[in-house]
């Protein structure tokens, strides 16, 4: 596992306007905040408070965007063969300085409910079932609202 991401941390980062065609053929793709008015994070949850997820290479990453809209470090990764569907999506991800395992779901929702008609859950933790109360107890838990077309990405 630690092998992902040293591959990872010698993409080079910056701001990409993500394609049309891209960002048109998942659910997945775009900017993403947490839905909540006041939410609280930890130091390592605070990564994680606005994502873009968009193309990088043949795969696609979560990148953490920061309060300013600056571009930080990758999140996670996954096959982009995967990111087509509403299934939930299966991963690994930086927590710290170690690498966990991540989930992430998207369903369609009320736009009354959740600008864009979307909402994504993600899960950060130590297994892939995070439904029970046990060790895959997920570290972290956000649901978030898409809010605009990522402009961070790994390249």
């Amino acid at each position: 596992m630690k092998a992902l991401f040293h591959s990872i941390a010698a993409l080079s980062i910056g701001l990409a306007a993500v394609p049309a065609a891209a960002a048109g053929t998942s659910p997945y793709y775009g900017r993403w905040t947490v839905n909540e008015a006041k939410p609280v994070f930890t130091a390592k949850g605070r990564m994680y408070r606005t994502i873009d997820i968009a193309p990088c290479g043949k795969d696609f990453c979560g990148v953490s965007v920061g309060d300013k809209g600056q571009c930080g470090p990758v999140l996670f990764r996954f096959l982009a063969n995967h990111a087509k569907g509403d299934e939930a999506l299966h991963g690994h991800a930086k927590w710290g300085s170690q690498t966990k395992n991540v989930q992430i779901g998207t369903w369609e929702t009320d736009p009354k409910d959740w600008p864009g008609g979307r909402e994504i859950d993600l899960y950060v933790g130590d297994g892939y079932d995070f439904g029970d109360r046990s060790d895959n107890m997920p570290k972290f838990h956000g649901e978030y609202k898409r809010i605009g077309a990522a402009r961070c990405s790994a390249r």
